[in-house]
């Protein structure tokens, strides 16, 4: 039952690897001056994400302060407010709330000059995140609310649901069951208007939880088996060991022992499998009790045991209080009394020690607010200072004003003004012209021209749903063992210059660019602007990029091995993200369009029936039946290699 998981991973030596040469390619990209100031300062603030701010948060601080001056001296307020944000997030990792409520809001000050709504959201759910890990809910819920009438503004369906669950978490987390329900449903219902398959799966596993604390467990089985299920489609492991540890939950509750012991232990080797060790200690006292409440006390004594054992490597005093109450419970039904009372003697200091915690977190939490407060009332002083200072230098204006200089002096004046307004006006708009452009080509340059359109004339674009496109993906294999045998500024400059051909093919062949996730690239035919032949649109682009690809190996040292995958099919379409917004894809036409690239092969074109059945009467092209093939999440599917005829 949840919310914060805890993942623990075994890192191999060639994630260390992998990792660093992420990193460089970052800081080669900001080093490079040739860049645009939105590639860099997104590498930047990537660079200073994944390698520092949670393992070396005064380190990421300063490297934060490089992208605030980047942003302010080259008049690029979003690196300027999100260099802001990292640095507050830096406070946030060193328990320094009061700075973090600070930097915070130098972003959001920054958002709201340039009018930057995405941003502004984004600022808002930081304050409203630090107060409710203050226990502040009240301040929390007024930034929520507030940042979610920004999402309703600008028509931003994945901040809506994401900040309607976050505002029903906190009613969750004041026992308000009812109202956390409502809020959780409103964000379900927000979601169905883009598929987000994630999203939906965390609002469903909690109102699963919301009807287990109400009372009604034959709707809680019914929303966490949902969930369970959505997990599994987009293989999301910690999802699913969750889902399942809830439905066990829910049958220990009712009594059914059996059917809990099932579950419990199903989510054991889900968690055993990843390693997760808090979740392990878990897992292994909830069979435990359960093994008691059989009677089985010699197993149930096993299960506790190593449970405990298990928290005290963790040193997690949650875990252990659970595994000292489980120990006491078996002793105790096994007439151990000696056994059972040490237990409960420790069980008693665990949650002393719990209560001592929570007491701390209090005490900073009052003098969190005690700094809001003291800052409150110094920048009201310091408004009162300033106006008072403001009103006497009138004064003392009005006093000193010599009105001797005449009609004469006061025209030629004016007329000087006149000149150098003009003057002043047509310089601005010269400058404003060049800024506009600038936008102008920027917006075009991330989103397509009708969206753009729709973003400029109304604020908002909103998502619409596509019966028939056609979506590419391509990746290529080994991909992790060539980036190992070559630097990072290689690997920056091969890649651009793969993805850049990629980018003039899709422009020649009238196709959509979607995105590039590392070595992936996505392109999807038959939206914005829809079209009959976005299938044959799609294979002609595919059968390009691998001839560009053939050509370039065959004159270089590095050999790119490319598969691709094509399928057909509806998909919802939409600007979505909280800071960085992005015209993105949604729905299982997109994931089915992956497992076609995924289980193709180098230099072929793999396509699926779908696709298949849109090309099957064009001449232009022949097909290779690879019969039913197994791909992940979704069963055996019906494949074909096309070519040209």
């Amino acid at each position: 039952m949840h919310k914060s998981i805890i993942l623990t991973l075994c890192i191999l030596s060639s994630f260390f690897l992998k990792a660093q040469v992420n990193l460089d390619s970052l800081h080669a990209v900001w080093q490079d001056q040739t860049q645009t100031d939105s590639i860099r300062a997104k590498a930047y603030s990537d660079y200073i994400w994944d390698g520092f701010l949670f393992s070396q948060p005064d380190t990421a601080f300063i490297l934060a302060e490089e992208l605030v001056l980047y942003g302010r001296d080259n008049n690029y307020p979003k690196a300027h407010a999100g260099g802001y944000i990292l640095q507050g997030v830096s406070w946030l990792n060193r328990d320094d709330y009061p700075q973090t409520l600070d930097f915070y809001n130098r972003a959001i000050a920054i958002y709201e000059q340039t009018g930057n709504q995405i941003g502004i959201a984004g600022a808002l759910a930081n304050v409203g995140a630090l107060y409710d890990t203050q226990g502040d809910y009240p301040k929390a819920l007024d930034y929520y609310i507030q940042c979610l009438a920004v999402h309703k503004q600008t028509g931003n369906p994945t901040g809506m649901a994401t900040t309607l669950g976050n505002i029903g978490v906190i009613y969750m987390n004041q026992a308000n069951y009812a109202k956390a329900l409502d809020y959780h449903m409103q964000g379900l219902e927000v979601n169905e208007q883009m598929d987000d398959q994630h999203e939906k799966g965390k609002l469903i596993s909690n109102i699963g939880l919301m009807y287990m604390h109400l009372g009604n467990y034959s709707k809680a089985l019914e929303y966490h088996t949902q969930s369970r299920e959505i997990n599994e489609l987009i293989g999301n492991q910690i999802g699913i060991a969750d889902d399942l540890n809830n439905i066990g939950t829910v049958y220990d509750i009712q009594g059914d022992y059996l059917k809990a012991l099932d579950y419990y232990k199903l989510s054991l080797g889900i968690n055993e499998q990843m390693g997760d060790q808090d979740q392990i200690a878990r897992s292994l006292t909830a069979i435990g009790a359960v093994c008691q409440k059989q009677g089985d006390n010699p197993k149930a004594l096993n299960y506790c045991q190593t449970a405990y054992e298990l928290s005290l490597s963790l040193g997690s005093l949650e875990r252990q209080r659970d595994g000292s109450s489980c120990l006491y419970d078996a002793y105790k039904a096994m007439g151990n009394g000696k056994k059972a009372l040490k237990y409960l003697e420790l069980f008693n200091a665990i949650e002393d020690s719990l209560h001592a915690e929570e007491t701390s977190k209090k005490l900073q939490q009052m003098e969190f607010q005690k700094v809001i407060l003291q800052d409150s009332i110094a920048k009201a002083q310091e408004a009162r200072v300033t106006q008072e200072a403001h009103e006497e230098e009138i004064h003392q204006e009005e006093k000193t004003r010599n009105i001797s200089l005449g009609v004469g002096a006061f025209f030629l004046l004016l007329a000087g003004s006149f000149y150098v307004r003009w003057r002043y006006v047509r310089k601005s708009k010269a400058s404003l012209q060049i800024e506009k452009d600038r936008s102008e080509n920027l917006l075009l340059n991330i989103l397509p021209e009708e969206i753009a359109k729709e973003l400029k004339e109304t604020g908002k674009a909103a998502p619409k749903k596509y019966e028939s496109v056609t979506i590419l993906f391509t990746d290529f294999k080994d991909f992790t063992k060539l980036v190992a045998s070559i630097s990072a500024t290689t690997l920056v400059v091969e890649l651009n210059d793969i993805f850049s051909q990629f980018d003039d093919i899709m422009d020649e062949v009238g196709i959509e660019k979607i995105e590039t996730i590392g070595d992936a690239y996505m392109a999807a035919s038959g939206l914005p602007r829809e079209n009959p032949d976005h299938a044959q649109r799609c294979v002609e682009a595919a059968f390009r990029m691998v001839k560009f690809l053939e050509q370039r190996n065959e004159n270089s040292e590095i050999k790119w091995n490319m598969r691709v995958g094509i399928h057909s099919g509806a998909v919802v379409a939409g600007v979505v993200g909280k800071k960085k917004f992005a015209y993105d894809l949604f729905g299982d036409s997109v994931n089915t369009a992956s497992r076609m690239e995924s289980n193709g092969e180098v230099g072929k074109v793999n396509i699926s029936q779908a696709t298949y059945e849109l090309l099957k009467s064009d001449p232009n092209f022949a097909f290779e039946n690879r019969g039913k093939i197994e791909a992940k999440g979704k069963g055996e599917i019906e494949m074909y290699f096309v070519s040209k005829n």
